[in-house]
């Protein structure tokens, strides 16, 4: 490996979706954004939902992330989602419909619905996600 840089590898259940010796990385917590660069403490932390960009030289990519954890070394950091997506895989079109079908169904749920108020909460923040990263490449599919 390259002095000053780290490995990012980023799995899914269903496959490997980025592998690459990076610069730096942001990632969505649980709890909030956090940054990572060469010869970071390690840790083990619980992923949210949100945007991970990482830099290699002066290229920036970006990665929607639904929930899962990072684990963070000095010269690797490990993204275990549950769901990942770089940019160009990500239909934006579809992704706005997601939107709109989401907030649709919070703006007509009941109280006492909290469950599928809480399963559509959850699929309005993946489909902002998608866009926001579609929208960060430049890619508008």
């Amino acid at each position: 490996m390259v002095e000053g840089k780290m490995m990012l590898d980023i799995v899914t259940p269903e496959r490997k979706l980025v592998s690459a010796e990076v610069d730096e990385v942001t990632a969505p917590g649980f709890y909030g954004e956090f940054g990572v660069l060469p010869q970071h403490t390690p840790y083990l932390c619980q992923l949210g939902v949100g945007v991970l960009s990482y830099r290699t030289g002066s290229a920036r990519y970006f990665v929607s992330i639904i929930e899962g954890y990072a684990e963070v070394g000095p010269d690797k950091i490990t993204i275990l989602a549950e769901h990942a997506e770089r940019a160009e895989d990500i239909d934006a079109g579809r992704a706005q419909e997601s939107r709109q079908r989401a907030q649709e169904r919070m703006a007509g749920q009941k109280a006492e619905e909290e469950l599928d108020f809480d399963r559509a909460e959850l699929a309005l923040k993946r489909a902002i996600t998608r866009i926001s990263v579609a929208n960060q490449s430049g890619l508008n599919n």
